[in-house]
């Protein structure tokens, strides 16, 4: 009979239950840094043609599991088993290029393999021209990431490990990825908080939370409603046994000491016992976060005519004539290196235009996010002095905590130094702190970059309800698309508006990234062929079927857990018993048992292999 652990976060069901090979396995799996537990007897296994999304929130190791995958952390307890066959492609965050050599040069040294191929798979990423032969060193850093990505593929990986691969990345080198993912037939783990590219590259979802992992055999969205529902379930469930528990306790206390009532009082004090709450997982508190509080206006808050950006020996764009609307929110897109950084900063002042005219409406006030910015914070002051010197006169100490901790300060932290603190945590107290200002304008550049989904997720609904304005640039495309009310392209030395929503910029990049692969003669990745990509009916269809395999899976633990019950009492009564007779009959009762027990835990090992698997 197949034996199986129960209560575990991460089912690993037995390897003849599966039709792939397991290239790596994580085996209860402990490690910690100081008193913040990272693993906890942690397993995972990734199989060969599976792409999973990695999520789990700021600090709660991502990273470090994915150095302790590549061998490059040790565990405290527990095991890692790979497959002999096991070729692992990492996603280097480190700039692996030597001075003065060419994308072509590196591909070359790196991987070993000729010029002609180098060459064709570096086209798949469009790399050609200068950008192939130049210096490698002055390409952006979405250039260079496709660099980095050609390297992987010439390594012929069957599994790939990218951690925040689209950090910094523009839409085109986002869609150019996410078509090379789908045409890569092997296993891939992303760590990503862009839940827009996991939806679009991968079929499963695994959490890290709380040092446990839980794999979800769907994509993003569908994992956190089924999360957020199973937590709700929990919720009603314990709520009813609190109410039963109170009821119990009361009975007991009336009852246990009257002599004619104990014996009810002692039978219900063992039913007490066996009444247990069910620990509702969750990380992190929720995150609440609120927009600057400030009073709605009408008409023009920015115009500008003529307008030239760059800098002195360099114009990016000219001829650039807008209007901005008071309670927009305008979404700066374009490649990178285009000029949306240096609209950005030209906006707020930062640089000077080289011609043309523009001006702010009366009374605004501008609140500015950029890297320029949280570099230059005061590093003297305490994160909650900063917060205290940039909030509003009559902000409360709750208040400031509470943002401090929705930006994931909390307890001691918020007594830390700024000098002291990471560039993604500056990054993080520079965001809290324009949230509590009284800016009635916020120009954001690339927000979303140094926090978790659930926390991006909570920024866009506090822009959302914001009565101000916003202008910003995002490469989350989930985010842009929840905050984004009007589209401003940056392209080829101009700026205009878009007429049309993110949804039809997308589209249009997305079909200039489908003729140019024509273009080269290959079929472009189909949006139909995205991995688990079904119609929103089946897609619906399946979420009842995994809720109602979920269940029955329940229902089947409950039994088992009643079966076993039964059995431990029989074989205690058997153990005790004299007569022959009923010592035959209970003997007959407990392999009955057995036999109904022994089913129920191969359907609990179908069940728990589907949902896993």
């Amino acid at each position: 009979m197949v034996r199986f652990a129960r209560n575990r976060n991460v089912v690993v069901a037995p390897n003849y239950f599966l039709n792939m090979a397991v290239l790596l396995q994580l085996r209860e799996a402990h490690k910690r840094f100081g008193d913040q537990i990272v693993l906890e007897g942690a397993d995972v296994s990734l199989v060969d043609d599976v792409k999973v999304g990695f999520i789990g929130r700021n600090g709660a190791g991502k990273s470090t599991l994915m150095r302790v995958l590549l061998g490059e952390e040790e565990l405290e307890r527990g095991e890692i088993i790979t497959h002999p066959t096991l070729r692992i492609g990492y996603l280097r965050q480190h700039d692996p290029f030597q001075a003065g050599e060419s994308a072509l040069d590196f591909l070359m040294r790196d991987s070993g393999q000729p010029e002609w191929r180098c060459g064709e798979v570096a086209g798949e990423f469009e790399l050609k021209g200068a950008y192939l032969e130049g210096p490698v060193k002055a390409l952006s850093g979405g250039w260079q990431t496709r660099v980095k990505l050609a390297a992987l593929l010439l390594h012929d990986p069957n599994l790939l490990m990218l951690d925040e691969p689209t950090n910094f990345l523009d839409l085109r080198t986002q869609i150019l990825l996410e078509h090379f993912l789908r045409a890569f037939n092997k296993a891939a783990l992303i760590v990503s908080h862009d839940r827009e590219f996991l939806k679009a590259t991968c079929s499963q979802t695994l959490e890290l939370s709380r040092g446990k992992l839980t794999m979800y055999t769907g994509k993003i969205d569908a994992y956190l409603e089924y999360r957020e529902e199973r937590r709700e379930h929990d919720r009603r469930v314990n709520a009813t046994v609190i109410a039963k528990q109170k009821q119990l306790q009361r009975f007991i206390e009336k009852n246990r000491a009257n002599a004619s009532t104990a014996s009810q009082a002692k039978s219900k004090a063992k039913q007490l016992e066996r009444l247990q709450t069910t620990e509702i997982e969750r990380d992190e508190p929720t995150v609440h976060m609120r927009a600057p509080r400030v009073d709605p206006k009408q008409g023009t808050v920015f115009r500008c005519t003529e307008l030239a950006i760059g800098y002195p020996d360099h114009t990016v764009a000219d001829g650039i004539t807008l209007e901005i609307e008071h309670g927009q929110r305008a979404a700066i897109v374009g490649d990178n290196g285009q000029g949306k950084t240096t609209l950005l900063r030209t906006l707020v002042n930062s640089l000077d235009p080289v011609a043309g005219q523009m001006k702010w409406g009366h009374g605004v006030e501008i609140g500015t996010y950029a890297q320029h910015v949280y570099t230059s914070l005061d590093e003297r002051m305490t994160v909650i002095e900063h917060l205290e010197y940039n909030s509003l006169p009559g902000t409360t100490r709750q208040e400031l905590l509470a943002m401090a901790g929705a930006l994931l300060f909390r307890d001691d932290q918020i007594q830390k130094k700024v000098k002291v603190l990471s560039g993604g945590e500056r990054a993080r107290l520079c965001m809290a702190g324009l949230l509590l200002s009284n800016s009635n304008v916020l120009v954001l550049d690339e927000p979303g970059n140094h926090l978790d989904v659930e926390t991006v997720e909570a920024l866009a609904g506090a822009l959302e309800l914001y009565q101000g304005t916003v202008v910003f640039t995002s490469h989350d495309r989930h985010f842009m698309r929840r905050v984004a009310t009007c589209v401003i392209e940056v392209r080829d030395g101009s700026v205009k508006n878009h007429f049309g929503d993110y949804d039809s910029y997308l589209a249009a990049i997305e079909k200039e990234v489908d003729d140019s692969e024509v273009a080269r003669g290959k079929t472009p990745a189909a949006k139909s062929d995205k991995p688990g990509k079904v119609s929103g009916e089946s897609q619906r269809q399946g979420q009842r079927d995994q809720r109602k395999a979920e269940k029955e899976r329940k229902n089947v633990e409950k039994k088992i857990a009643k079966l076993d019950d039964e059995k431990r009492a029989l074989n205690a009564d058997l153990l005790t018993e004299t007569d022959p007779d009923t010592a035959v009959k209970l003997h007959a009762q407990i392999q009955a048992l057995e036999v109904e027990l022994s089913e129920a835990e191969e359907r609990w090992v179908e069940l728990s292999a589907d949902q896993e698997w």
